[in-house]
């Protein structure tokens, strides 16, 4: 039995979005910055998927740009602030992609910001009073918080980080990679200056993604080159990768009740059986709070294979992530479980469901668990 349960990291594709790419491959393959006819066939086709995802949001088509991905888009919400925003200091946690942490430690050595990060709680949650307190020492800032983490799956009180910036004046940039098409975002309603998104978090294809930019936010390119994206990021557009990418965020968002509700149930049921049959069994994070309904990150006893958990359950036909906290500076583990002070001695391995997946694979997975911790 083979088992994908490593959706976090990504999705595989919808068969229509499959279908509406190669269409737009072999039919639909002239230049969108061309002027004939084939030219202008792809330009409709980028123009439709900027009003659908616009439509999707609830913005503008004008606030919505395609790149190649998250981290592109990531990068430049950030880099882009501190040259035409004059921003000084960065506000953000230990615990975000490094897409975000690692600019942010680049641009601070390069002298160009000061970075500071938020405390977090317990529960793997931001310290909501300690973001206000950085705010109110420390302008002009852009704050950049993930909606919801990769790994531990806690989601943020998004509107509230949201009016918090707009109360201390400070950009607010979200990396909602891992929400996009998994929750309903209305940004007429949620006040975000920048949101990151890749389209294979949600049955899309890779490669592709976009950035929203409030419209009263006016950035000059990350990447320079011709005039495409209305001047804002030169390159030839993925016109079928864009296409894929509208018509995967559509599907998502149509299916949304009943995926949602199904992906919930298997997170559920899996930490049901956990508890039920792994004695000692702890999830890290906000597991059964605030938590994003595709991502279970499990905390396992001491094991004398703990080294070995991934690649046993690899062997079984089981596709996970792992990770464990860093027990010292040479162990390069985890950053966000070392964060969270998880013990190096008890390994973690991130289960991440999709709409695809079925209780008879949760309980397959539960049942080699057992066997690797001598449970039988």
């Amino acid at each position: 039995m083979l088992v994908y349960l490593d959706n976090a990291a990504t999705t595989p594709i919808n068969k229509e979005v499959l279908e509406v790419m190669k269409m737009v491959l072999e039919e639909e393959f002239g230049n969108p910055s061309s002027t004939h006819s084939h030219g202008r066939k792809a330009r409709t086709l980028i123009e439709e998927a900027r009003k659908k995802v616009a439509s999707i949001l609830n913005c503008s088509p004008g606030e919505i740009f395609f790149t190649s991905g998250g981290t592109e888009a990531d990068n430049m919400a950030i880099r882009k602030s501190i040259d035409d925003f004059g921003i000084k200091h960065i506000i953000s946690s230990p615990i975000e992609h490094h897409a975000v942490l690692h600019t942010a430690e680049e641009l601070e050595k390069l002298g160009k910001i000061e970075f500071h990060k938020v405390n977090l709680l317990e529960d793997g949650h931001i310290d909501i009073n300690h973001l206000e307190s950085l705010l109110e020492q420390n302008s002009p800032a852009l704050v950049s918080l993930m909606h919801a983490n990769n790994e531990i799956g806690n989601i943020l009180d998004i509107d509230r980080v949201g009016e918090l910036c707009k109360q201390y004046n400070a950009l607010f940039h979200s990396d909602t990679v891992q929400t996009m098409g998994h929750v309903l975002l209305d940004l007429s309603k949620t006040h975000v200056d920048f949101l990151a998104c890749a389209a294979h978090k949600f049955n899309g294809p890779k490669g592709v993604g976009f950035i929203y930019i409030n419209s009263k936010n006016k950035l000059h390119p990350f990447i320079s080159g011709g005039a495409q994206e209305r001047n804002m990021r030169g390159g030839t557009e993925n016109t079928s990768g864009i296409v894929g990418l509208a018509k995967a965020l559509e599907i998502s968002i149509d299916n949304f009740e009943k995926d949602s509700a199904h992906m919930q149930g298997l997170k559920t049921y899996m930490i049901e059986q956990l508890r039920a049959n792994i004695p000692g069994v702890l999830f890290n994070g906000d597991a059964e709070g605030k938590s994003l309904f595709t991502v279970l990150n499990v905390n396992f006893p001491p094991t004398p294979i703990a080294e070995m958990i991934l690649f046993k359950l690899d062997i079984e036909g089981i596709s996970a992530s792992g990770g464990s906290a860093c027990s010292s500076g040479s162990n390069i583990g985890s950053h966000v479980l070392t964060a969270l002070k998880v013990s190096p001695d008890r390994p973690s391995v991130r289960f991440s469901f999709g709409k695809h997946n079925t209780k008879e694979e949760i309980d397959y997975v539960i049942v080699k668990l057992k066997e690797m911790f001598k449970l039988n």
